[in-house]
């Protein structure tokens, strides 16, 4: 198995990703817009990786957060809302927002879960600051560590509810870049006293089953590298300060942020300490040489893999209107 997570063409596979993963074997796959149609296609494209990789744990990755970061749209799936609408909450009744969240949660990893989709990149555990990139000041839960900490415990608890495994992200904050890391690579110039605001929600959700990096600079713990390739912020910061152990995964590779081939960035975010490399845009020719440079999954990461998987059992199929309904009536008291 490779160490690599591959995104997919189209809504169904082609012959020649079939062979190819086939061969290669990926830990994983992530799905976008343009592999969903409706429920009858996903669920035969889910399938369909089930049966080419003969896994039945088999990790099938979604961004599916609510808002405009949402690959099932209405009207074949409900509209979800983004997170700052549980921020907007909290200000006026803090258990609320959080029983919102879980019944929001829930609800998304039903309409996953139908659908075989396994893994959801969910909850954002970034804490906003007053000049947070617009590509994440609005996905945030807010401004206190805390907050963002207990409504993000409330989603990784409600996607467990549904049999969905949560990515906690971006590992260890994004909050205070002020660029969009899709486009170009942030820099945060503050010190590491300022810094463990950042990661006091990732270290009180130290135990979550996946996280995913961010490509941001840090210069007080590595002034040359971003986070996703760097030895320090994830070996000392990372696994030591917050404590992480689960399952590591870097965000897209193909972003801005980084620079250098595919296979390149691939390779330096697996020598870094990531365990898994995410890469989102299924051109054959970066996969093919992503694959060649990566080696097999070491035991480590195969073991955090099987570990995160089998954190969540199957749950049954549930109606997701009491959920909604429920998210609504809490909502509505903001």
């Amino acid at each position: 198995m490779k160490p690599v997570i591959f995104g997919l063409s189209g809504p169904a596979l082609t012959d020649g990703e079939a062979a190819f993963f086939r061969d290669v074997e990926p830990a994983g796959f992530i799905l976008f817009g343009r592999n969903v149609v409706d429920r009858p296609q996903l669920r035969a494209l889910t399938d369909s990786l089930r049966a080419l990789t003969g896994r039945d744990d088999l990790p099938i990755l979604i961004d599916q957060e609510g808002g405009a970061v949402s690959r099932m749209k209405p009207p074949e799936w409900p509209a979800f809302p983004a997170g700052a609408a549980f921020a907007r909450l909290w200000d006026v009744a803090p258990a609320s927002a959080i029983e919102a969240a879980r019944a929001n949660a829930e609800a998304i990893g039903h309409t996953l879960a139908e659908v075989g989709i396994t893994v959801d990149c969910l909850p954002l555990l970034d804490v906003r600051q007053p000049d947070t990139t617009t590509a994440v000041a609005e996905r945030t839960y807010g401004a206190e560590p805390l907050q963002v900490a207990a409504i993000g415990r409330a989603v990784l608890d409600g996607l467990a509810r549904a049999g969905v495994v949560g990515v906690v992200k971006h590992m260890p904050g994004h909050g205070r870049a002020v660029v969009d890391s899709h486009l170009e690579l942030p820099v945060v110039e503050a010190d590491a006293e300022a810094l463990e605001q950042d990661i006091a929600p990732f270290r009180t959700l130290a135990n979550a089953p996946m996280g995913m990096t961010a490509h941001v600079v840090y210069r007080a713990w590595d002034a040359e590298r971003s986070g996703t390739l760097s030895p320090t912020v994830i070996g000392e910061v990372i696994r030591g300060r917050i404590g992480f152990d689960g399952l590591l995964m870097t965000d897209d590779i193909d972003m801005k942020a980084l620079s250098g081939t595919a296979g390149e960035k691939a390779a330096a975010a697996i020598a870094a300490g990531c365990d898994l490399v995410l890469d989102c845009w299924a051109r054959m020719d970066e996969m093919v040489e992503i694959a060649g440079r990566l080696g097999e999954i070491a035991p480590e990461s195969r073991a955090r893999l099987d570990r995160a998987m089998a954190s969540v059992t199957r749950a049954e199929a549930a109606g997701i209107a009491p959920l909604i309904a429920k998210r609504d009536a809490l909502l509505a008291l903001a």
